[in-house]
């Protein structure tokens, strides 16, 4: 097998089972890491907003996770952004969400395995928890292969097996409906992945036990699965007519969005955040410096946001909350992704020397984005102990879990865009800020309830709402913009 520099015809697989729980995750970073260790590279996915499970997988793999999501991108960038990221690969391996079937709530098929696994031309391995039938396995696997004949279901893994007279009832039962068995994994202990509040405790947090976890993972697989068919399999996804995502030629292809209309008597607009004018760039000819926080308590970001904010003339430092005391040197712009503060609140609270750096940058104009965990750091306090305090609102933990898409319109204009632009985002939280909204809103709340949410101030965008930027290239353009020299 080798590689394909456009990525087009690159074979490919969906891992996607009947519901959650039935052990996709472990078949696909397993399958994801015997690949590899078998010296194919390979391209890691995930479908679906989740920012844990691709850390799993580019442990396996030694490359980017990438996510694959048709409501927060569209549909028509789901390939793409696939070719994307499988450029030079061997093969691309693509972890699904939830059931096969399950999409964003009432809009049908939308961002579920089985949309994207029809707009990649890609056939699907059904993960299947055995654990408690036999022969009743065939009606399960015919039920979903007969469901929707657009989605290719190319083989089927038997996972938490009990025996070899399970087995051989199990390999009988899914024969007669004609899909081969390509693995079976037997009941064992699962593998140390360990959750808490919102599902698996990130790769970042976990250090060498992350690292045994996915070897173990890639060992089971490779035991138990037959490589050579599910390589054969990927090798039959039809071909891509789509070119791959590319940031820089993303910028480009996007409009620019139109300049408030200044009221009367007012300054006129500044020319340097002029939306369509050439990069700006500092005297020095230097590109603007943008510092985005990492390590264990910010580990939430999508790889496109990088490349899109390095396309519109960013230099791209990161620097850790938790062990660095101030912003890297130079810093003219501030990008706060998701993650776990409140898990870390002691530790974020006590390094007094970042949090005074991060609150001069905020207080200066400077352009800053901070969504969710990136919205708490910003706040006065969380759960009682002392934040930056550029936003006056306090955080605090929740039993209420809040999940869901959403459909959104920017309320104020922003760093990030002008009011009216629309964006699909995400939330997934159990938190909250009280107030929720600050005298200029960052986004009104379309669906599925009204309300508006997060602050605008200065040049602060801070929101509870995660946006895939692949969607909206000119959040990233605008950003590096509002970025002034030092």
């Amino acid at each position: 097998m080798t590689s394909s520099d456009s990525g087009s015809a690159v074979p490919r697989l969906v891992i996607a089972a009947p519901s959650s729980g039935s052990g996709k995750t472990t078949v696909a970073t397993g399958l994801m890491a015997a690949l590899t260790a078998r010296g194919l590279a390979v391209s890691p996915h995930k479908v679906g907003p989740d920012y844990i499970d691709p850390g799993y997988h580019a442990l396996a793999t030694g490359r980017v996770g990438r996510n694959l999501d048709a409501y927060l991108c569209g549909p028509e960038l789901v390939g793409p952004l696939l070719l994307h990221g499988a450029r030079g690969c061997d093969i691309a391996v693509v972890e699904g969400v939830m059931g096969l079937y399950d999409g964003a709530a009432g809009e049908g098929e939308l961002a579920s395995t089985a949309q994207v696994a029809k707009l990649l031309r890609a056939p699907v391995v059904l993960v299947v928890d055995a654990s408690s039938q036999s022969r009743s396995v065939a009606a399960l696997v015919h039920g979903f292969v007969s469901w929707d004949p657009e989605v290719r279901i190319g083989g089927v893994i038997l996972n938490k097996v009990a025996s070899d007279r399970h087995e051989a009832l199990l390999r009988e039962a899914v024969d007669s409906v004609g899909v081969p068995v390509l693995g079976v994994l037997r009941r064992a202990a699962p593998v140390e992945t360990p959750s808490r509040h919102l599902g698996l405790v990130p790769v970042a947090e976990r250090g060498s036990d992350a690292v045994d976890a996915v070897a173990a993972m890639g060992a089971r697989v490779a035991d138990g699965c037959d490589l050579e068919a599910l390589a054969g399999l990927a090798r039959s996804a039809g071909a891509l007519s789509c070119a791959a995502w590319d940031a820089g030629e993303a910028l480009v292809s996007s409009p620019p969005p139109p300049l408030p209309v200044p009221s009367p008597g007012a300054a006129p607009p500044d020319p340097l955040v002029r939306p369509g004018r050439p990069r700006p760039q500092a005297p020095d000819g230097l590109r603007r410096r943008v510092a985005m926080a990492s390590g264990a308590a910010f580990t939430f970001s999508y790889a496109e946001h990088t490349e899109l904010l390095a396309a519109a003339g960013a230099e791209v430092v990161t620097f850790d909350p938790l062990r660095d005391e101030e912003l890297p040197e130079g810093t003219q712009g501030l990008v706060i992704g998701g993650g776990f503060p409140e898990v870390y609140a002691a530790e974020l609270s006590a390094n007094e020397g970042l949090r005074k750096s991060v609150a001069e940058l905020a207080f200066s104009g400077a352009p800053v984005a901070a969504e969710c965990a990136g919205l708490l750091y910003l706040c006065r306090e969380l759960d009682g102990l002392p934040m930056c305090g550029v936003l006056d609102t306090a955080a605090r933990m929740s039993e209420r879990l809040t999940l869901g898409y959403r459909d959104a319109v920017a309320v104020s204009d922003s760093a990030l865009a002008v009011a009216g632009t629309r964006m699909r985002g995400h939330e997934f939280h159990r938190t909250v800020v009280e107030p929720g909204a600050g005298a200029a809103p960052a986004w009104g709340m379309r669906a599925p309830e009204r309300r508006v949410e997060g602050f605008v101030e200065r040049g602060v965008h801070a929101s509870y709402l995660h946006t895939h930027w692949a969607a909206e290239p000119g959040v990233a353009r605008r950003f590096v913009e509002r970025c002034r020299t030092s």
